[in-house]
């Protein structure tokens, strides 16, 4: 009788096991559960394969980034999910209507290496929603809900990812090129690899950005369309630089290297600056085009305004250790995940000696993207201790 009960016991312990989330689930919790703009989004997901001459629009990739975020670490689980229409709304423009977006996720096809049922090679398709409800009655325009559930073979993918990638939502929402939003996701997936790297040829690298094969058929023009113009929305939107290396047979590209960087402090607050701007003039300011306003001859120009600098609340980091205290837990923390094993004290003390008097000026979320993205620097410049 013990024996049975004991086998049984095991039975349910396997069955437990199996039907856990995997890491990507977990930190899609912790970072739900902090708040922000960072979530986390399952690797299996990032890397998933559009059927051949599909691909998800902009908008709709935006709204599948913003369904991942909202449902966090319960995104493998068999229930309906819940986001406001104005959340959507935020980072959409108003003619753009969420009935469509939820028709093309419904209707895009996805597929993954799978084994048939007698153990052969076999490709799955699939889509990520199974079903969705849209409020359509007018409750003041931008009220009212929607609610999806993931399909099964979605869920699974979540569930059993262990890789993820940490992405901002602002940025996601920032993106004016799908093409730039795929390799920012493909870049912040490889970011903290110890090789941050994506290699493959013409055919892996239209399958990864869901580039028609009809579009672009000249490199040239694929380089100037959308290598370029990705590398450029990326370097000023992103936590971190993409470069690519041409690999070539005679004069004709056959594959493409990208590699990917994390910025250092100071370019990390540019960015999260840039992010709290109106996207309007972004581009120009992208391009270094942004027009300086005269003032007419005889006009009177407006006297500077004079903020007042409020005196910081917190106390110890950055000028304190990272060890003790409530304060210094968050950003010990930082530096335990980002700084690849790195006595956080060491790295923050070449923080405080690269930022010098900038420091007095950052506090919160700014201080905090620096603290991050120099502790992937220093991972990046210096390895891993040995």
């Amino acid at each position: 009788m013990e024996s049975e009960v004991g086998q049984i016991a095991e039975g349910v312990e396997e069955a437990a096991e199996e039907v856990s989330p995997g890491r990507a689930m977990r930190v899609a919790a912790a970072l739900k559960a902090k708040g922000g703009d960072e979530f986390a989004k399952p690797g299996s997901i990032i890397e998933i394969k559009f059927v051949k001459g599909e691909s998800l629009s902009l908008t709709a990739s935006r709204l599948l980034a913003l369904m991942i975020l909202t449902a966090g670490g319960d995104a493998w689980e068999d229930r309906p999910h819940r986001i406001r229409k104005a959340d959507i709304r935020r980072g959409h423009k108003g003619n753009e209507r969420i009935t469509d977006m939820l028709q093309e996720l419904h209707r895009t096809l996805f597929a993954v290496d799978d084994k048939s049922w007698r153990g052969k090679k076999a490709t799955l398709l699939f889509s990520l929603i199974s079903r969705s409800r849209e409020e359509t009655e007018e409750e003041g325009g931008e009220a009212g809900w929607i609610e999806w559930e993931f399909t099964p073979d979605a869920r699974k993918l979540i569930q059993a990812s262990e890789t993820y990638a940490v992405l901002n939502r602002q940025a996601v929402l920032g993106f004016r090129s799908n093409y730039a939003l795929k390799l920012y996701e493909l870049g912040a997936l490889r970011l903290h690899r110890r090789q941050a790297t994506w290699r493959g040829d013409m055919q892996a690298l239209r399958a990864a950005l869901g580039i028609p094969p009809e579009v672009y058929t000249d490199f040239a023009q694929l380089r100037r369309k959308v290598l370029e113009k990705a590398k450029a929305e990326i370097d000023q939107l992103a936590h971190f630089r993409v470069e690519w290396r041409e690999i070539r047979q005679g004069r004709t590209v056959t594959e493409l290297e990208f590699r990917f960087e994390p910025k250092g402090a100071p370019e990390v607050i540019e960015t999260v600056d840039e992010l709290d701007r109106h996207s309007a003039g972004r581009q120009a300011r992208r391009e270094g085009a942004v027009e300086s306003i005269s003032v007419g001859k005889g006009a009177t120009p407006a006297p500077p305004k004079v903020v007042e600098r409020k005196k910081p609340t917190e106390t110890g980091f950055p000028t304190g250790s990272l060890r003790y205290g409530e304060y210094e837990s968050e950003f010990r923390s930082i530096g335990r995940q980002y700084g690849g094993g790195w006595d956080v004290d060491m790295i923050a003390d070449g923080f405080r000696a690269q930022m010098g008097e900038r420091l007095e000026r950052l506090r919160g979320a700014k201080l905090a993207a620096a603290w991050k993205g120099f502790c992937e620097g220093w991972v990046n410049r210096r390895g891993r201790p040995q």
